[in-house]
């Protein structure tokens, strides 16, 4: 699937340091989706 088709995404959000980090990093590299 093509990120330019991506609007929305939903992630398990555990509390650890990598769940923290991947938020920012998914906005970016998704052109700023709704997480």
């Amino acid at each position: 699937m093509n990120k330019s088709y991506i609007k929305k995404v939903v992630l398990a959000y555990s509390g650890g340091l990598d769940t923290s980090i991947i938020i920012p990093w998914l906005k970016e590299n998704y052109n700023n989706c709704e997480v």
